[in-house]
């Protein structure tokens, strides 16, 4: 994806504790940038919290992710990471995120998460409410929550 296809993007900074001896940014860390930027558009769309989920005994569970490597980050890059909803389906939402070190795409993935009942461990059907948040925010009109 071009990078102005994204509904939203997340800067970070690579830290010392992230590269290997390579001198790069370990593979393993971009899960956790994918990670902090999926955690930054959630809380933009303003749907419940985590802790807010937990207490209604729902939550998203990780239900695959994919990552391929195009160029390595480096200590100190800057790196700003989109993230888009690409598809909702009965209980599951799938995002696309892909990170870039200037106009330069460094890593694309995807991650497909699983809205469901915390007790018994099965999917729920994601909320209407929820879908029209996707929706408008994917299209850049104002979210109501």
């Amino acid at each position: 994806m071009a990078r102005q296809d994204f509904s939203f993007s997340h800067a970070l900074r690579v830290r010392w504790s992230e590269v290997d001896m390579q001198a790069i940014v370990f593979n393993g860390n971009y899960l956790n940038y994918f990670d902090v930027a999926f955690t930054e558009y959630w809380r933009a769309t303003g749907l419940p919290d985590v802790i807010a989920q937990s207490q209604a005994g729902l939550e998203l569970f990780a239900r695959k992710a994919v990552i391929e490597y195009h160029a390595p980050a480096r200590f100190d890059d800057m790196l700003d990471i989109g993230v888009r909803c690409s598809e909702l389906g009965r209980s599951s939402m799938r995002f696309v995120l892909e990170i870039f070190k200037g106009d330069e795409l460094l890593v694309s993935g995807e991650m497909l998460y699983v809205h469901a009942d915390s007790r018994l461990r099965k999917s729920e059907a994601l909320p209407d409410d929820w879908r029209n948040v996707f929706i408008r925010f994917e299209t850049g009109l104002p979210v109501k929550v």
